[in-house]
């Protein structure tokens, strides 16, 4: 694999790489990823077997949109190439720098204002996106929908719950179920924002104090789905959420909803992962089901 890797990038950067060194990377997903580098050139390659080619061109569309769409510092996707077994993404190597440092403090509050400048662009008049992508390793439905409440209802948390019954995982009534969070959402009224889509500490950082992303899940949605994502595993700093703020204030109710938004990326851990996600599922959708009742 890394001879056709090191041909193809060679190619790619129209000077030859010599692969002198690398490192495989800790990560809590089934990829492999690495560092490489020829002793000058440094790149990021995630490594994933051949069936997953269709995932990572995904991720290098999503990665190219946002760098057009935003003013995040958005690593580059070199080239996505295949053998007969694998397939992979070579991305620009980016030197990030902790995300819990306090000296970061100014990269939080322009993270805010980056993500709010984001989502205050509406020329999109639809909601998903023009091809289907993945969450994680989950393939993610975005047809096109005029209407949100339709969108997330069916094509986030039904298509969720209805991989999980073909998994044999029964938490409730599906069409149900789907209806509620259609009627939570229905007087909603909302414009169409680009989504980072998996917006998460574990997809965020600085470089030279710039705020980066990566790993985007992207498309056409309710802008509080990426506020209520950067609180799912954790918030981040009030600085943060002021900046937001600050650009472009949330809607009233949107308390209410960051549950039912984070039911979504709940429901796929649960279909990635298993374990306790099932519990966590099961007993948030009783509680959003009795508070309806």
């Amino acid at each position: 694999m890394w001879n056709t890797l090191t041909q193809l990038l060679s190619e790619t950067l129209n000077s030859p790489f010599t692969l002198a060194h690398k490192q495989q990377l800790t990560n809590s997903s089934a990829d492999h990823l690495f560092k490489i580098s020829d002793g000058q050139h440094q790149f990021f390659v995630k490594v994933a077997p051949i069936a997953s080619l269709e995932r990572l061109e995904c991720e290098a569309a999503d990665l190219e949109l946002l760098t057009k769409e935003s003013l995040f510092m958005v690593p580059d996707c070199l080239l996505t190439g295949t053998t007969l077994e694998y397939c992979f993404n070579v991305l620009e190597w980016l030197d990030l720098e902790p995300t819990t440092d306090h000296a970061k403090q100014m990269g939080w509050v322009h993270m805010g204002e980056y993500l709010a400048q984001l989502h205050a662009k509406h020329e999109q008049g639809m909601f998903g996106n023009e091809r289907d992508n993945f969450i994680g390793i989950t393939a993610q439905p975005n047809c096109w929908h005029k209407k949100w409440d339709v969108f997330f209802s069916e094509d986030r948390i039904g298509w969720q719950l209805q991989l999980l019954a073909e998994k044999g995982f029964y938490f409730c009534d599906i069409d149900e179920f789907v209806s509620q969070v259609k009627d939570t959402l229905h007087h909603h009224h909302i414009k169409p924002s680009l989504l980072h889509g998996d917006f998460w500490r574990g997809n965020v950082g600085f470089h030279g104090g710039v705020p980066c992303v990566y790993d985007p899940a992207c498309y056409y949605g309710d802008r509080e789905v990426d506020i209520a994502m950067s609180r799912f595993f954790g918030a981040f700093p009030d600085t943060f959420y002021d900046a937001y703020q600050s650009v472009y204030p949330l809607a009233e109710g949107y308390e209410q909803r960051e549950r039912i938004y984070n039911l979504y990326h709940l429901l796929n851990h649960a279909n990635i992962f298993a374990g306790h996600y099932l519990t966590q599922a099961k007993e948030t959708i009783d509680s959003v089901m009795k508070e309806y009742d």
